[in-house]
């Protein structure tokens, strides 16, 4: 069993920072795939960015392309989603997710696992 919990979220001004974070538990989860993913109110789950087990596969929806980084330390367990220039349309419900696999996918349904999400609230 894996379990997820996401922190860093909050209000921000647009073209500010934020650092989401997400603690990772459970058996294997330093071989699997993480990603993160947004909904936004009215709007479908998107892709933001995976990563592989070690970080040499990454992979981000073309929004996020240079202004978002996803990294992970295997040894706290952590996934980390650093988000930069923030956009009013970055607001969303941001959710870490695991892919119990070694590769890594953009469709959320191949995610089986999922945080409770932490809020990004972009302002113009």
């Amino acid at each position: 069993q894996v379990q997820l919990v996401e922190s860093g979220g909050g209000l921000v001004q647009a073209g500010g920072s934020l650092r989401l974070s997400c603690a990772a538990s459970g058996r294997g989860v330093k071989t699997y795939c993480m990603g993160w993913f947004r909904q936004a109110p009215g709007k479908e789950r998107e892709f933001v960015a995976t990563i592989n087990w070690n970080g040499d596969r990454i992979y981000y929806t073309d929004s996020a392309k240079g202004r978002f980084t996803i990294s992970r330390d295997n040894v706290k367990n952590l996934v980390y989603l650093q988000m930069s220039s923030l956009k009013p349309e970055d607001t969303a419900v941001y959710y870490c997710a695991v892919r119990t696999e070694y590769t890594c996918s953009s469709d959320w349904t191949g995610f089986g696992y999922w945080g409770q999400g932490t809020q990004v609230t972009v302002s113009s």
